[in-house]
């Protein structure tokens, strides 16, 4: 392989949260939208019920004193600095009406807009040291998971759909229409809400037949995109276990594979790691030809930050590998009918709001699958995804994929275009 990448990486104190468009890259648009946010929860006062989900959370914390100390403890420990225009969190009970008022809204379209607004509202507490340990303790992360799906369930039903309309902050409007490139998706152009179902429908939408062709459909050796992603790092000669969590996060095989028999075979390989854009495609397809050997979700957390790298209110840290470790995700490997390539792994990793991932029905242990075809799908949006090798089974990547600068528009990669190549010869 040509790249001298012990780490080809781009992840130096930008969050990608902010830098795929998921949350506003100026603070001062997230601070107006919490603003807002806040009014909203406080106009309503009384008359806005919890949901018996955040009952069970208020619950939890009232029963529990370490479940107590940490709420209290992130919320008190939220850095006061002059950067603040309003300090918008003050109290549990506030951060139960807060997101409360998230389950029952869905994304807007926007420039600067809050399309995870469950991030939005926690975005300042999660790299404190007691929201650190508050994120990691498996009570609080079993909340999570429980608000995480009655969000869900909102974003499922028809109500969510008030959001595609065509005023200046819905998904069809004009500008929309022009960033989605619509056009490329499926959709009923007559009807009012395209077609669609839902807030996840239309999140999920599907490309049309003959965009994103499959490059190279005939030769095994080309290996394709994933993902419509933006390249984040390539790694190479991995490490059955390393220390995920130290600064420049080296990748650890055990813990990102969950532990699978199959790790061994990838030690000294490599790992190509890429990020989903809040406006493009949330699919994931297969990157090569071969044979689904084992596709499972492995549970994971949901909010967890690492805080190995330097942090402030105005630079919070890119988790992004370590995520990868960490997060819910979903493994899917895959022996590949190229034998050079063999086995490879693909894992699709959920951060915050965008955890729900989906295996397709017929992607079972057996199964054979065409590359470029759909293996499966981010249900909410998309974060990250990793592709990992064994060792010599990449040649060279495409000039595309290799990582660009962390300052400016990287380009994104289309699902299923020229990624990299094996070499000819097992090595």
């Amino acid at each position: 392989m040509t790249i001298n990448a012990d780490d080809v990486d781009v992840s130096v104190d930008l969050d990608v949260r902010r830098r795929a468009g998921w949350l506003p890259q100026d603070y001062d648009a997230l601070e107006s939208w919490l603003c807002g946010h806040r009014k909203r929860v406080e106009v309503k006062g009384g008359q806005n019920e919890l949901h018996p989900v955040l009952k069970e959370f208020r619950q939890l914390i009232d029963d529990d004193p370490v479940v107590n100390m940490y709420l209290n403890e992130m919320i008190d420990q939220v850095p006061r600095t002059k950067q603040y225009r309003s300090r918008h969190l003050h109290d549990v009970d506030q951060l139960l009406g807060l997101i409360n008022e998230v389950l029952t809204i869905a994304p807007e379209f926007g420039d600067e807009a809050v399309i995870i607004p469950l991030s939005a509202v926690l975005d300042w507490t999660t790299t404190t040291p007691a929201g650190v340990a508050a994120f990691r303790d498996p009570r609080i992360n079993g909340m999570i998971k429980k608000i995480l799906a009655a969000w869900c369930e909102f974003l499922d039903s028809p109500d969510s759909l008030y959001v595609l309309n065509d005023s200046p902050t819905g998904w069809k409007s004009p500008k929309a229409c022009r960033t989605l490139g619509i056009e490329q998706f499926v959709h009923d152009p007559d009807d009012e809400h395209w077609g669609f179902k839902s807030w996840n429908d239309f999140f999920t939408r599907r490309l049309k037949d003959g965009q994103r062709p499959v490059a190279a459909p005939d030769d095994d050796k080309v290996i394709v995109s994933a993902c419509e992603s933006t390249p984040y790092r390539i790694a190479t000669n991995i490490q059955r276990r390393d220390q995920f969590w130290i600064k420049r996060q080296p990748y650890s095989l055990c813990d990102m594979l969950a532990n699978d028999e199959s790790v061994d075979q990838f030690v000294g390989g490599t790992v190509y790691q890429a990020y989903l854009s809040a406006m493009k495609y949330h699919h994931w397809h297969s990157p090569v030809a071969g044979t689904i050997v084992r596709a499972f979700v492995q549970p994971g957390t949901y909010f967890s930050e690492t805080v190995s790298q330097r942090w402030d209110a105005l630079k919070p840290p890119d988790s992004q590998s370590y995520m990868a470790h960490v997060s819910a995700r979903a493994i899917l490997l895959i022996e590949a009918d190229n034998p050079v390539i063999g086995l490879m792994a693909l894992v699709a990793v959920g951060i915050g709001e965008v955890s729900s991932t989906l295996i397709g029905e017929n992607i079972k242990s057996g199964y054979h699958v065409d590359k470029g075809e759909e293996l499966g799908y981010f249900q909410f949006g998309g974060s990250t995804h990793c592709l990992v090798f064994r060792a010599g089974a990449i040649d060279d990547f495409n000039f595309s994929a290799i990582p660009q600068s962390e300052y400016g528009d990287a380009p994104t990669i289309p699902v299923n275009s020229k990624l990299a190549v094996a070499p000819d010869q097992p090595r």
